[in-house]
């Protein structure tokens, strides 16, 4: 038996060597189909082209009105009249209340008839000292009460006059605060009012940046109440100090309101523009950072290339490109990090 074992033993290895070098030559074939299968990568691409670069600072700041005041009462009394309503555009001089003043009116009659009756009295003996008929100091006297009366006449025409109650400036006013008939104490508030055809805003930026920002630089502030508008401003003055606690310097900007969707008190976010350039970017999620160095793909011939940055600054998403890519490369956004060098890519259409 082992002889016939030994006899067929060299048939064994034969076969052995045919089903090996069968498999040697079919296996790689189907191998490399499957792998040239599975390297055809989706991706999205954007053309690179120039665009607006905008470098700028941001902050935050709280808007307030061009002017802005409580209406307040300096004396103690009755209101017999309420001329507006609550949320009333007004304009300046307009009149909004007025308090009781039967008895200051009485005192401006008394007072101007009391002057009259001075002056002609005056006129009288200085008809006579003319003549020589009176004395000098009697003239004098009679001078000094007309003169007495006159200051006492123009002190309640303004009581008078301060008890009518008027807009100091065009502007919106805020909630009434009273009622007719109800009695209001000096200081009492009546109701605010805001001039907000120009919106100013306050905010801070770190003093790194106090060379490069400067009076008359554009602004652009946003808030949440209107998503997609942008209020275009100017920068109007800058603070002489830097704030020795925070290190940061405060600047205050106005922004043009005429439509009046700027209220006082809003969160607004800040950008102040520095310098607006036309340059290369890409977006910022087509870079890949490998150590200290940038990578994009880009297609060309339906392949994946690998092409190094040198970028420069970021804004909003994207990245300066100083050197690496020419306008008009398209350059994967989506779908990069299953790339290698080489690797064949099937476009999608970007709908964003």
């Amino acid at each position: 038996m082992s002889s016939a074992i030994s006899r067929r033993l060299p048939l064994l290895l034969l076969v052995s060597v045919l089903v090996a070098l069968v498999v040697y030559l079919q296996w790689p074939k189907s191998v490399t189909i499957k792998e040239k299968h599975q390297r055809v990568v989706s991706v999205k691409t954007v053309q690179i082209a120039q665009a607006t670069f905008k470098d700028s600072v941001e902050a935050v700041g709280t808007s307030r009105a061009n002017e802005q005041v409580f209406i307040t009462s300096k004396y103690s009394d009755l209101v017999d009249e309420v001329s507006f309503q609550d949320g009333d555009t007004v304009k300046k001089g307009e009149i909004l209340v007025r308090l009781n003043s039967r008895e200051e009116a009485a005192k401006v009659k008394e007072y101007e008839a009391n002057l009259a009756e001075s002056v002609a009295q005056l006129n009288r003996f200085q008809d006579l000292f003319t003549k020589k008929a009176t004395s000098k100091s009697i003239v004098d006297q009679q001078e000094a009460k007309t003169k007495a009366i006159s200051a006492q006449l123009l002190s309640a025409k303004i009581k008078l006059n301060d008890l009518t109650i008027k807009a100091p400036f065009s502007g919106v006013l805020g909630f009434r605060e009273i009622s007719l008939g109800a009695l209001i104490d000096v200081g009492d508030i009546i109701t605010s009012l805001d001039d907000l055809s120009v919106i100013k805003v306050d905010f801070s930026v770190p003093e790194r940046y106090l060379t490069t920002v400067a009076v008359g630089q554009l602004i652009e502030a946003t808030n949440i109440a209107y998503k997609d508008q942008i209020f275009v401003g100017k920068v109007t003055s800058i603070d002489s100090r830097i704030d020795s606690v925070t290190r940061t310097l405060k600047v205050r900007a106005e922004i043009p309101n005429n439509d009046t969707k700027l209220r006082a008190g809003m969160l607004l976010n800040i950008e102040i523009i520095r310098n607006v350039e036309q340059l290369l970017q890409v977006p910022e999620s087509a870079v890949i950072p490998i150590e200290d160095k940038h990578f994009v793909f880009v297609v060309e011939d339906g392949k994946a290339v690998k092409k190094q940055l040198h970028i420069g600054r970021r804004y909003h998403g994207f990245v300066e490109v100083l050197d690496g890519i020419k306008v008009g490369a398209k350059v994967v956004i989506e779908g990069a990090l299953k790339l290698r060098d080489g690797t064949s890519v099937n476009v999608l259409e970007n709908n964003t």
